[in-house]
């Protein structure tokens, strides 16, 4: 086997950029017969380049890239279901692979590539083009080997620092493949993002379709909240430096680690410390959209900005929005994500756990006696005077989906229908039976089949207003004054009683704890305070592909270890129970677990629909659990069999992430 296998390099490390930006380069030929000392060295080339890796690093990976949609990105988690369960939460299902998975390092070569030739180029003058420009694509190019990186430290944690290219020989990729200790892997990410908020402009175009110096910073404090809080939450175990168990010392060139400031707790302040002052750069300089709290209906109901936001062809004019991909029916770069936000969002539904987290507009959990809540037995129950966000975005039948009917709406849902959970498909079952509609346009032009062409967020600000709160209260202990004034207008916004200290004081962790995994770490409860600025999280981030990282790095899974938790979705054995008689008698709705024809769970389970408790061959029958060792991601032993002297893989540079063994085809021991 070839050692490139572990630096796999890039096959069209020269092709043309995609359509993701509107720019004049991209209307130039492909460049196909070039060599390194004539290609980038000027402005256009580094333009293509550059676009190239747009598609390939941010837009495969943001948090509306999936083909999902946006109601896609979440699923999994305990908010949000898909119709199959994933083997991550049947422990002895996720096993080491022989070979393949994410150990890669294809992307970060095409990214070291570039910093290679052109950094040194530009630095003596030898680029051709406008300065600010050049800059601009350089900036990109270490925001992007950041962004790729911090997709590695999520999955595995430590990971090979590289930042050169590498000769395709088995000694020289060996010691690189050498694992860093995550903070190390972090700080490298930092670096990166501190050398693209120098080079990048405030406004480097004006459709918002390239990184700018807020998406820089933005991202920034994403990655020092993501590391601070994870070197919190797992202090003393072997999923941190230095911690308990740590496989990473076992090796002699992690032997005797210090971290950079001596020890972890400063450590995780100086993250803490980053994500607040980024965080905070991005937040006052970007204001939120407004919401008129509208759910249009009708053409002379008001258009709602934030609604409209999710969900535009042009999103250009939303100030919240940081970064957008753009897509065009014309160059065939099209989706299906409103037609499939106008049924079941492709199989992909909220759960009983996401709607109840979400408060009431008076700022009160539901089962305070003083809530105004008015139960789940209809869908339109649970929206009645609840947080906005609920309210606007979770879809009830018989409301209007399409406003501006066309002759290209082939597979367009022109009123909600009545949830099909029966359907066995999954891509048109409601697998909940409670549905989104964050990322619908109301016009049916965009509901032919998968030929839509409206926007995909791939960063907004609002999420630099969370982060600021999160490393605040996580860092000092308090809610600031800052922190405070950006909580309130997130809540305002909502159309939430701003007074969040209402909300602590009427908080009992106890109940929160029965819908929500974040009201866990390590473990055990947390404060109302801390709790109430997660829920605040969960509610504005609503599925955009932040909830299984938070869960990740709150570490708020360590109970599912012991105590499994059923998925659920509405209240099925209740009154909309009706909506599946056949008009000749009878009902649609079979269940038992032995019965092959069944469709639903049982009554007698429970009166909410359990989408993995329907037949008795799901192996998540018996609700979700958790192993520790799924935390990180195993690597595969192909990478190790590679980077070993002798036929013993455990000689390899690199070591298993905890709890996953050398071995292929097997679970994790812990």
């Amino acid at each position: 086997m070839k050692t490139t296998s572990i630096l796999k390099k890039i096959a069209g490390v020269l092709m043309v950029g995609t359509f993701f930006a509107c720019n004049d380069y991209l209307d130039r030929e492909p460049l196909t017969m070039v060599t390194p000392e004539n290609y980038l060295t000027e402005e256009s080339q580094l333009a293509s380049y550059a676009n190239n890796l747009y598609s390939t690093i941010l837009i495969s990976h943001s948090n509306s890239g999936s083909g999902y949609g946006t109601y896609g990105m979440d699923m999994h988690t305990d908010k949000m279901a898909h119709k199959n369960y994933d083997n991550r939460y049947v422990p002895g299902q996720w096993k080491v692979a022989q070979s393949g998975g994410s150990w890669s390092f294809d992307m970060i070569y095409s990214c070291n590539y570039f910093i290679q030739n052109v950094v040194p180029r530009w630095e003596a003058g030898g680029l051709e083009g406008d300065e600010t420009n050049i800059k601009q694509y350089i900036g990109e190019m270490y925001f992007l080997r950041a962004f790729e990186y911090f997709k590695k430290l999520q999955e595995f944690g430590d990971f090979p620092i590289i930042k050169t290219t590498l000769p395709d020989e088995k000694e020289a990729l060996t010691e690189a493949s050498k694992r860093s200790p995550r903070n190390e892997v972090a700080r490298a990410i930092i670096s990166d993002l501190d050398s693209a908020i120098f080079l990048l402009k405030d406004k480097p175009d004006d459709k918002k379709n390239r990184i700018s110096k807020n998406c820089a910073l933005l991202v920034k404090s994403r990655v020092a909240l993501f590391e601070g809080t994870w070197l919190k939450y797992f202090k003393n175990t072997a999923f941190v430096p230095n911690g308990e168990g740590w496989p990473g010392k076992n090796k002699d060139y992690n032997t005797g680690y210090l971290y950079p400031l001596g020890d972890i707790d400063k450590e995780i302040d100086y993250f803490l410390s980053l994500a607040m002052e980024s965080a905070k750069q991005v937040a006052d300089a970007i204001p939120l959209v407004d919401n008129n709290g509208v759910l249009q209906q009708t053409l002379a109901d008001p258009t709602n900005p934030y609604f409209d936001m999710f969900g535009a062809e042009d999103m250009s004019g939303f100030s919240e929005v940081l970064l957008w991909r753009q897509y065009s029916k014309g160059l065939g770069v099209t989706h299906g994500v409103v037609q499939m936000a106008q049924r079941g969002n492709d199989g992909v539904g909220p759960t009983r756990g996401m709607v109840n987290t979400f408060l009431m507009k008076n700022g009160l959990p539901i089962y305070n006696a003083s809530s105004t809540y008015a139960g789940d037995e209809e869908i339109s129950q649970v929206r009645e005077n609840r947080d906005g966000r609920l309210w606007l975005f979770l879809k009830e039948p018989g409301q209007t989906n399409i406003l501006y009917d066309s002759p290209e709406n082939t597979h367009g849902t022109i009123k909600e229908p009545v949830p099909d959970i029966t359907n066995g498909s999954a891509g048109w079952s409601y697998s909940t039976g409670y549905a989104l509609r964050k990322g619908l346009n109301y016009d049916g032009k965009h509901c032919g089949n998968f030929l839509g062409y409206t926007g995909s967020i791939i960063f907004r600000a609002a999420e630099a207003y969370l982060n600021y709160m999160e490393a605040c209260y996580e860092k000092t202990g308090t809610v600031d004054n800052v922190a405070s004034g950006y909580w309130k207008q997130l809540r305002n916004r909502a159309f939430v009683d701003e007074d969040y200290n209402k909300t602590i004081a009427a908080t009992n962790m106890s109940e929160e704890a029965k819908f929500d995994w974040g009201a866990y770490s390590a473990g055990q409860l947390i404060d109302p305070v801390l709790y109430n600025i997660r829920r605040e999280r969960c509610s504005e981030l609503m599925a955009e592909g932040f909830r299984y990282m938070d869960l990740k790095r709150w570490r708020s899974m360590d109970q599912l270890v012991t105590t499994p938790y059923h998925i659920e979705g509405f209240r099925l054995w209740g009154p909309m129970q009706a909506w599946y008689d056949k008009p000749e008698g009878g009902t649609l709705l079979v269940y038992g677990l032995d019965d092959p024809t069944a469709n639903v769970s049982a009554p007698s389970i429970s009166s909410y629909l359990r989408p993995y408790e329907i037949n008795s061959k799901s192996l998540a029958l018996n609700g979700y659990k958790w192993s520790m060792a799924h935390y990180l991601a195993p690597i595969a032993i192909q990478h190790f069999m590679i980077t070993s002297p002798g036929d013993d893989i455990s000689n390899s540079p690199i070591y298993q992430n905890p709890g996953w063994p050398l071995v292929p085809n097997q679970g994790p021991t812990m």
